[in-house]
């Protein structure tokens, strides 16, 4: 049953790359829930990176969070994507109400983290802390298992669970937050792997006719049109370097 806050959802990430606060963006842009953007406040009004920071300093009376995104909802603040999403849905309706259906919405979730993590790793596959350019041989081998193997082992697996569905859906028979980030994952690699995915995507039909419904739902596409929608860019997880884009 879809719930409403007395007061609007505050999220915090990183103001200029969509990352994995994105995935709860599109999320609460499906709900319809009002929300802040926290980072992307002007400064003198409480937001800004300032106001992040210092969240991730104290954490305001609950457990320390380790990194960004967060979500505070009235006094509770979340932290880890998947989290955020597993709460957000019961209160949206955009997960099932059965318990299974809870559950299996989380699992798949947490496998397109998976996936997300891999295409990260591509572009810095020894560490963060090097720039892509101090570790460019490892990231072409890093892109080659992606591409050759992983991506469409993934890939497959989605379009496996939405044959044994109701082919439109990875749960049940209406949109999940699942469905979202599954469609976050192919616009993100649509910018940063473009003829890996047209390679790929002919195998898995109804994973790219998933991410064509997602795109023209009303509330996602006026989002997707807005100025909330960061553009893709070399500072997020999906970076296109052509020379990774081996397909």
């Amino acid at each position: 049953m879809t719930e409403t806050t007395a007061s609007p959802y505050e999220l915090f990430y990183w103001p200029t790359i969509q990352g994995r606060g994105e995935f709860i963006r599109l999320a609460l842009e499906e709900a319809g829930a009002e929300y802040v953007d926290v980072a992307r406040q002007p400064k003198e009004t409480g937001g800004g990176v300032p106001r992040l920071m210092q969240l991730l300093h104290d954490g305001e009376g609950s457990v320390l969070p380790f990194a960004p995104p967060l979500l505070k909802s009235g006094s509770l603040l979340l932290s880890q994507t998947s989290v955020i999403l597993a709460y957000l849905g019961p209160r949206h309706g955009l997960c099932p109400d059965s318990e299974a259906g809870r559950l299996a919405t989380q699992a798949l979730q947490l496998t397109l983290s998976d996936l997300v993590s891999e295409v990260h790793d591509t572009h810095h596959p020894v560490s963060t802390q090097l720039y892509y350019e101090d570790q460019k041989p490892e990231a072409a081998r890093r892109a080659r298992a992606l591409v050759d193997h992983r991506l469409p082992k993934f890939l497959r697996y989605f379009e496996r669970v939405l044959e044994q569905g109701d082919g439109e859906h990875l749960v049940g028979t209406a949109t999940t937050y699942a469905d979202l980030s599954l469609f976050q994952v192919l616009e993100g690699l649509a910018y940063a792997l473009p003829n890996t995915l047209s390679r790929i995507e002919h195998e898995v039909p109804r994973v790219a006719a998933l991410r064509e419904r997602v795109a023209q739902r009303p509330r996602i596409g006026r989002y997707l049109a807005s100025e909330r929608r960061i553009p893709f860019n070399e500072n997020g997880i999906f970076r296109h370097y052509p020379e990774l884009d081996l397909g």
